[in-house]
């Protein structure tokens, strides 16, 4: 097997390099209708010299939405992240994956993507994208490879243009029901009714992409369980990320629930054998994921446990035990018990009139805001302020911070009837401080590492090895596909996170 995923190397150069951009966030479009799973047995045909991706996309109608969504996709995404050890691997998963699928003259552009959420998805027009966070969690090259299969497979069943059709319908009845439908109660209805028909209609394309992804991944000679064994990943890791705050209801996603998943992968894989059969090149992968960046990056600040710092922009802050933080692009938010959000960034003071803390939180920004409530203070030798609204059902304790030219803001959402939400917010503006010169050279971002078990390991001993990151024996079983009870043996590779 390992000879012949060598030899497909120089086949997956064909494909832009598949990976020529690879440029590869888990999957928006990423979960048996048997008519498609049909399709796959129909015999390949000879359609001559194989396209470029360049030349492909000029022949594809559908390709233009791709390019024109590619670069959006990259700015909200943290650009590409490029590292060739790893792009090498991808290039011989995604030629092996083509080379076996019903369509070995379609050609696809993989992107990594560099942001740390674990997502994968697709476009039409082939291309594909995964984030170096799904990458972090996967174990072997099979399991990368069910990933890959499964865009591919949205791709070719063009679900993308089907979801978007369907999104189009909605929209139209949701004008509908907001125009003409004059029952506030009949109208809230409605509008659930048309919500859970597109849920009802991507679970049915994601496990059809499941079917689909198991059988190419099968017949190009992978682990066929290596799917459901990535879902159980993605279950743990899950649990691992909500907890400390709220959880997420399966029944409100647009995709089928884990269990469903996991369950469907293995009966579709048993039809290739018995666990253990197929490639799982997992040495190979270890060690193309060796070193490459976890979390967030240096430009957007870096979560810390509870604690969000930034570099350069030189501040500070943490929240409790018991809230969740997360950081994205435009601003750190973090879930908390009861229903509790918090929200934090910033916003130039040059940009607002207002010249005091006090007089920017009144400027009209905060709706509902119960000016009696508004005082000024300091918070760490910085002027700041802090209020409190409400609105609906729900209540908001702010806080505003002034440093370095801007107005930092702390706004924490909380159920009208929860308890000590003023103290909990002033909790949090309350850490707010600048970083010492000492701190900011010593916040490195953190890498996924490669370590060997030694017979005198422990599980516990590996995680604990681990920095920058909580729950820590969670978050090793998570990362490294383990069950509980399950045991490290000699001579095993294993990954940890450390800077």
């Amino acid at each position: 097997m390992q000879r012949k995923l060598k030899s497909l190397l120089n086949k997956s150069r064909r494909f832009a390099l598949v990976v020529a951009c690879i440029g590869l966030s888990a999957c928006q479009i990423l979960n048996s209708a048997e008519d498609l799973v049909a399709n796959e047995e129909t015999p390949k045909r000879d359609t001559g010299p194989t396209l470029s991706f360049e030349e492909q996309r000029a022949n594809d109608p559908q390709a233009s939405i791709g390019a024109q969504e590619h670069p959006r996709i990259l700015k909200s995404n943290g650009g590409a992240y490029n590292n060739k050890q790893l792009d090498t691997v991808l290039a011989v998963i995604a030629g092996n994956l083509v080379e076996h699928s019903n369509a070995p003259d379609k050609s696809f552009q993989i992107t990594v993507l560099n942001s740390p959420s674990v997502n994968a998805f697709a476009l039409p027009g082939g291309y594909l994208y995964v984030t170096r966070g799904l990458l972090t969690l996967a174990n072997d090259m099979s399991e990368v490879a069910a990933v890959l299969a499964h865009e591919m497979a949205h791709v070719s069943a063009n679900h993308g243009i089907e979801r978007g059709r369907q999104q189009k319908a909605n929209d139209i009845a949701g004008r509908v029901i907001s125009e003409v439908v004059s029952n506030p109660l009949a109208g809230k209805v409605a509008e659930a009714s048309t919500k859970r028909k597109l849920v009802a209609f991507s679970q049915a394309q994601e496990l059809q992409a499941d079917a689909i992804s198991i059988k190419i991944i099968g017949k190009a000679g992978y682990d066929p369980f290596a799917a459901a064994r990535f879902l159980e990943s993605m279950g743990r890791y899950t649990a691992w990320r909500n907890s400390g705050g709220d959880k997420v209801d399966d029944h409100a996603s647009s995709h089928p629930s884990t269990p469903q998943r996991i369950e469907l992968a293995m009966r579709h894989a048993r039809a290739f054998g018995p666990p253990g059969t197929g490639e799982k090149g997992r040495a190979r992968f270890l060690k193309g994921i060796d070193g490459i960046l976890y979390g967030d990056t240096a430009t957007e600040g870096f979560v810390r446990g509870n604690r969000f710092s930034h570099r350069k922009l030189g501040i500070t802050f943490e929240v409790p035990s018991n809230f969740n933080l997360t950081n994205n692009s435009d601003a750190v938010l973090a879930g908390g018990p009861d229903q509790m959000a918090l929200r934090f960034d910033s916003v130039s003071a040059s940009e607002s009139d207002a010249k005091t803390a006090g007089a920017y939180l009144q400027s009209g920004w905060v709706n509902g805001l119960d000016a009696s409530t508004v005082k000024s203070k300091t918070t760490n030798g910085n002027a700041s302020a802090t209020g409190q609204a409400e609105a609906g059902d729900w209540q908001f304790g702010i806080e505003v911070v002034a440093y370095g030219g801007k107005y930092y803001r702390f706004i924490l959402a909380a159920p009208r009837n929860a308890k000590g939400v003023p103290k909990i917010t002033a909790r949090i503006a309350n850490s707010f401080r600048a970083m010492t010169s000492a701190e900011k050279s010593s916040l490195q971002p953190l890498r996924v590492k490669i370590r060997t078990v030694k017979s005198s390991d422990t599980l516990a001993g590996l995680a604990g090895q681990m920095t920058g990151v909580s729950k820590k024996v969670e978050l090793f079983k998570a990362l490294n596909g383990l069950s509980n009870g399950q045991r490290l043996k000699a001579g095993q590779k294993v990954k940890i996170i450390s800077d």
